[in-house]
């Protein structure tokens, strides 16, 4: 087919976001719509279709020369399959995704994980081109990795390769850096501390409905030096560089890219914060000509990643 077009696609836990990609990987239309995971896997896939048939209306691509779609999901894929064994922001355990997939979408359907996808673009058009060794780490709802070796998407045995939300950074009692970094379980301890907190920052948070904060509220507020802000923002910076060192002295990636809505939103302060850290835990000399770099690609980085993996994917 020459001059194909490709469609990128993630889904995460709050947002659907869908993109078309001429053979450049030029952005030519991107929809979005609220994920509303609590209506259940068809009516989250339904808004997905909306998402997918907007961008190819607003495009005006004509549909048979679309070559492929990649499709990334927040949670454990079965590698080259579409079984999601298990995505607990949308509430799937073994949901098989094939007979939502349209009839008329003629095209190939890859999917992956979604911080995969996104370490991915980030590796193919973004902060991370033209490296052979990539850590990916995306902090937003929860804590994401992905893993770029020799060249390579890296899934491991299982498929699971990448999980350092999953990672233990607090031996004794079990505390693993998603229930450190993430901002859902971020805002479960601000309740926890604003209960034994002073008055005036208790009178600071009056308003706030903590199980709705945005990311860029609660970098409003850390930009205001508010003492719990700070508390949750420099615990997470801790977390995540112990996570990094971590992974520095394990695989020995060349870049690390710090991406997702809460490290996008906290900016240069929490990724330097960060490395500072990542590099106390990393063996002497570990991380020396190691680059800790933010994502470029922004919200972007998902759907350029789910795009670009199709194409791999459909010429290899």
């Amino acid at each position: 087919m020459s001059h194909p077009y490709w469609i990128g696609v993630d889904l995460g836990g709050t947002k659907i976001l869908s993109g078309i990609f001429d053979s450049n990987f030029k952005l030519l239309a991107k929809s979005k719509q609220a994920t509303n995971s609590a209506e259940g896997g068809e009516a989250v896939f339904g808004r997905l279709i909306q998402t997918v048939e907007t961008i190819i209306a607003e495009s005006k691509v004509d549909p048979s020369k679309i070559a492929g779609m990649g499709l990334a999901i927040p949670g454990q894929i079965v590698p080259g399959g579409r079984l999601v064994r298990y995505a607990p922001n949308l509430g799937w355990r073994d949901y098989d995704l094939t007979q939502l997939i349209p009839k008329n979408w003629k095209w190939p359907v890859h999917i992956e994980n979604d911080v995969r996808m996104g370490t991915y673009g980030e590796w193919a058009l973004g902060a991370a081109k033209g490296a052979k060794h990539v850590f990916g780490v995306f902090v937003g709802t929860g804590v994401g990795g992905g893993l770029i070796l020799d060249s390579k998407l890296y899934n491991g045995f299982n498929g699971h390769a990448g999980e350092v939300g999953h990672i233990i950074v607090h031996w004794r009692n079990g505390s693993e850096l998603e229930a450190i970094a993430g901002r859902r379980a971020m805002m479960v301890r601000a309740k926890e501390l604003l209960d034994d907190a002073p008055k005036r920052v208790r009178k600071e948070w009056k308003d706030v409905d903590l199980s709705a904060i945005k990311s860029s509220q609660l970098a409003k507020y850390y930009s205001k030096d508010d003492p719990l802000a700070v508390q949750l923002v420099d615990d997470a910076a801790r977390a995540l560089g112990a996570a990094i060192g971590s992974v520095i002295n394990l695989l020995s990636p060349e870049i690390v890219v710090i991406g997702g809505g809460v490290a996008g939103a906290l900016g240069e302060s929490f990724r330097e914060r960060s490395w500072e850290i990542a590099q106390r835990y990393a063996l002497p000399r570990a991380a020396e000509n190691v680059r800790c770099v933010a994502a470029a690609l922004g919200d972007d980085s998902g759907i350029v990643g789910a795009a670009v993996f199709a194409k791999d994917r459909t010429t290899a």
